[in-house]
């Protein structure tokens, strides 16, 4: 997994697509939170943003 972190970042690096990693950032933690939500009283909230 780490491999594939570096091999990405170096990407970023070298084609100068900053803009890339705000993207991936938010989707991050989206699918953070949606694992570690489910069940919890936090679910409802979480179907109001999408």
């Amino acid at each position: 997994m780490t491999g594939f972190l570096r091999e990405f970042f170096e990407f970023l690096k070298e084609r100068k697509k900053y803009w890339l990693l705000p993207i991936i950032i938010i989707l991050g933690f989206f699918g953070i939170l949606i694992v570690l939500s489910q069940g919890t009283v936090v679910a409802p909230f979480i179907y109001t943003i999408f």
